[in-house]
């Protein structure tokens, strides 16, 4: 199994340095330059674009809402990535790996926003609304069907199945460690436990549907990144006078001044990208199955909105979770990694209470991840077939796989995470990379519409051109179908 694991991470090391991170790095520059850095610009759109309303689908119930879709989007993200990824990238890259966090965040919005809006673009109609993503545009947009079906089995596989194993794998390596250190033994019985706890928590939930999903993401999501948040600005105010060192040692490392961990600048940048594209998501192809989901009134709106959770994910959460670590004076490259090593910072700064408290704010936002991941998973199992039975068995065997994460082993599955990650980023990156100019069509027609004072609505007869659209009717012939 070790030798298993160092293979896996000698690739994934290559894997990122020499191919994903380029890739990923160039397309969204040119998506900057290209759309005059709309995710920069149009950030107080972002926040406007939010409050619409959703409307009533086929079944009589609601739209998911564009808040619901972020909702569901950011449940998938503010997770591990944020709280075990982070500090995972500063034990093993140094302080530098945060700048470089920040840097690709601002960055690969770009690409957030191109992936976000060509999935409302083409999404198709089901009973509760819509369902879409990556491998709707490359059937609908590309016409590659081949491509889609890929897409589809390498998403299923990385977020319904390995990510959703790293989440409950962080959800019992934080759990036990919180009972550690009231006394308690575990001695092997408590990570069973805790799976089966997880299990039937999990299945309460995800047999209840998207709406019941969606539902449950915007009931905890606000809740408890709030929470983590309050917790990191309490920390930064206790220790003020530090603050100016620890950004210091950010920029300083970022650049290679100072080499940690025997990386470098080499590691700060390798571990801030891979780790800040595993939390934010940007680029990678995931966040679009949620914001596909939105009833919204034109395509940018959800691209804009889904850009939004980049920057909420990234320069909040992420930069929440290094300052708290930071200010307790790490050792880099250090054993104590993951959520246990934020847990540990925590408990540094504001005393043993505070680990058990961040046990619970692992084990929501983990959860949570949990859901947003099974979602990605059913959206793309439904786009293979249409079989309930394979919708049945999908259920079934993301519960298998919660269990397993549970008690298996953290290392073997972060790493696993990692290189399915990568080949499903280079997938949807290939697509992505040619329909960025059907994009850009929609950004200006949204932006024409907004000058003329209006709030911007899209139907398909405005760029008629545009072919392989499902939903998006003219209103004439949305009226003679009802």
């Amino acid at each position: 199994m070790e030798a298993l694991n160092d293979a896996i991470v000698a690739l994934n090391d290559t894997f990122w340095l020499y191919i994903i991170i380029p890739v990923l790095a160039v397309l969204s520059l040119y998506f900057t330059v290209r759309s005059k850095a709309v995710q920069i610009r149009m950030i107080p759109e972002m926040v406007r674009a939010m409050g619409g309303k959703a409307e009533i689908a086929e079944d009589g119930g609601k739209a998911i809402s564009s808040f619901q879709a972020f909702a569901i989007s950011a449940a998938a993200r503010i997770g591990t990535g944020n709280i075990a990824g982070v500090a995972t990238a500063i034990a093993l890259g140094g302080p530098g790996a945060v700048f470089w966090m920040w840097t690709m965040g601002l960055v690969v919005g770009a690409a957030s926003f191109v992936e976000s809006t060509l999935a409302q673009l083409y999404k198709v109609r089901d009973k509760s609304g819509f369902r879409g993503g990556p491998a709707y545009y490359m059937l609908h947009g590309l016409r590659a069907r081949w491509m889609g079906v890929l897409f589809a089995v390498v998403i299923t596989v990385t977020f319904g199945f390995v990510f959703t194993a790293v989440q409950a794998n962080t959800i019992v390596d934080a759990v036990v460690t919180s009972a550690e250190a009231t006394g308690m033994s575990s001695n092997g019985w408590m990570q069973p436990v805790l799976g089966v706890a997880l299990v039937a928590l999990t299945a309460l939930i995800i047999f209840g549907g998207v709406r019941r999903i969606a539902q449950t993401a915007e009931l905890l999501v606000p809740f408890m990144a709030g929470l983590y948040m309050l917790l990191g600005l309490i920390i930064v105010v206790l220790n003020i006078d530090a603050l100016p060192g620890v950004i210091a040692q950010i920029f300083s490392h970022a650049f290679g001044f100072e080499a940690v961990a025997g990386g470098g600048i080499g590691a700060a940048i390798v571990q801030g990208v891979r780790r800040g594209m595993f939390s934010n998501e940007a680029g990678l192809g995931s966040a679009p199955n949620a914001g596909a989901t939105a009833s919204v009134s034109h395509p940018v709106k959800q691209g804009l909105v889904q850009t939004l959770g980049v920057y909420v994910d990234t320069l909040l959460v992420c930069s929440t979770t290094a300052f708290i670590v930071l200010l307790s004076n790490p050792t880099f490259g250090d054993e104590d990694r993951g959520a246990s090593m934020t847990q540990t910072a925590l408990q540094t700064n504001l005393g043993d209470w505070s680990l058990h408290l961040m046990t619970l704010i692992i084990l929501l936002v983990a959860f949570t991840s949990v859901l947003g991941n099974y979602y990605y998973g059913e959206s793309n199992v439904g786009f293979l077939t249409r079989s309930k039975a394979m919708q049945t068995g999908y259920k079934w065997g993301v519960l298998v796989v919660v269990f397993l994460g549970a008690i298996g082993s953290s290392d073997l599955i972060w790493n696993l995470a990692d290189t399915t990650m990568g080949v499903m980023a280079l997938v949807n990156l290939a697509a992505i990379a040619p329909l960025s100019a059907v994009a850009l069509k929609l950004l200006r027609d949204y932006n024409d519409q907004r000058k003329q004072g209006l709030d911007p609505v899209f139907t398909r007869d405005r760029l008629p051109e545009l072919t392989g659209v499902e939903c998006w009717e003219p209103r004439e012939t949305a009226k003679a179908e009802a």
